[in-house]
């Protein structure tokens, strides 16, 4: 998993229990792990946006705005902290729903102290995993878009396997200007060879653009 700083990570606790919030910020806050508490959805939502290293424990039944209403509009307003649901009543159909939208667990009061901050940080570490990719995914996307249209054209037949010789033939021009847009290409997406290049945009799930002044093949 992708290392983050766990000096600037920040579990924000949001439970109408005052019991329950201060336990959790003491769990947390004797692990070297920042807490902030919140006794209502409404006053944590008001303080949003959050810090980039941010997990949120989400009680299901408070005052006010339950946990999933609160959660639905989290994600409305573009946060994709981890969130980890608090229940003290165990509810398979709520808790399915919020897994299937997108909470990182469910979790029943009470709970074992060291699962739950094992859970955050567990929570934590995928989370900065996935920036991680999505960074790496913009970037390359922006190299690609940097290429120029003959070298989007090059690239797109590099990735279909085609040698130097049959991508002349496919554009009609010169090996030779191949040999340079080929270089060019590799140079810019930062890959070794062919191989590498496809793994790359294999791994970052992304396609260069499709090629619009090929000729067909004969």
């Amino acid at each position: 998993m992708t290392p983050f700083d766990l000096g600037s990570a920040v579990v924000h606790i949001v439970d109408d229990d005052p019991a329950i919030r201060d336990a959790l910020s003491w769990l947390f806050s004797s692990r070297g792990i920042g807490a902030r508490e919140w006794d209502s959805a409404e006053a944590f939502l008001a303080a949003l946006p959050l810090p980039a290293c941010s997990c949120v424990l989400l009680d299901v039944r408070m005052t006010g705005l339950s946990g999933p209403e609160a959660f639905e509009r989290l994600r409305a307003a573009g946060c994709d902290a981890p969130v980890i649901f608090l229940t003290g009543h165990a509810n398979v159909p709520v808790a399915v729903q919020a897994l299937k939208t997108g909470a990182f667990d469910f979790v029943e009061k009470p709970f074992n102290d060291n699962q739950i901050v094992d859970l955050a940080l567990a929570a934590l570490a995928k989370h900065a995993d996935g920036r991680a990719e999505r960074r790496e995914r913009h970037e390359m996307i922006a190299r690609r878009d940097a290429l120029s249209p003959r070298e989007r054209e090059v690239l797109t037949l590099m990735l279909q396997g085609l040698m130097n010789k049959e991508i002349a033939d496919r554009l009609e021009i010169a090996m030779r200007t191949v040999e340079v847009h080929r270089a060019r290409v590799l140079t810019k997406m930062n890959a070794r060879n062919a191989i590498d290049l496809a793994a790359q945009f294999a791994a970052a799930r992304i396609a260069p653009d499709p090629p619009t002044t090929l000729n067909p093949a004969p």
